[in-house]
């Protein structure tokens, strides 16, 4: 997976919590997904919720890294979706 960083010339400055980008990415994903929940428990269609959720996190990632280094990483996504990368396998579907 290409890291949002490497997608700048100049990334922005490194965080100041003193956290890793392991824990960092580990917060922000649960802070998204009760945002979610709480969305979803208020009637929030789940389509309209990815819809709105992409549409932000495009939004800012073009404001951090400018639109080229957006779109080229957006030109990966089909790849990596056909690849399961966006899958949550679930350990007790036979499937997975």
């Amino acid at each position: 997976m290409k890291e949002a960083s490497a997608l700048a010339v100049s990334a922005p400055p490194p965080s100041q919590s003193g956290l890793s980008d392991d824990e960092q990415k580990a917060l922000a994903l649960d802070a998204i997904l009760d945002a979610w929940d709480q969305a979803l428990a208020r009637g929030v269609e789940p389509a309209m919720l990815a819809s709105s959720a992409i549409f932000a996190a495009l939004t800012d990632m073009v404001e951090l890294y400018g639109q080229e280094a957006v779109a080229e990483l957006c030109a990966g996504l089909p790849e990596r979706v056909r690849r399961g990368e966006f899958t949550f396998k679930d350990e007790g579907d036979p499937a997975f």
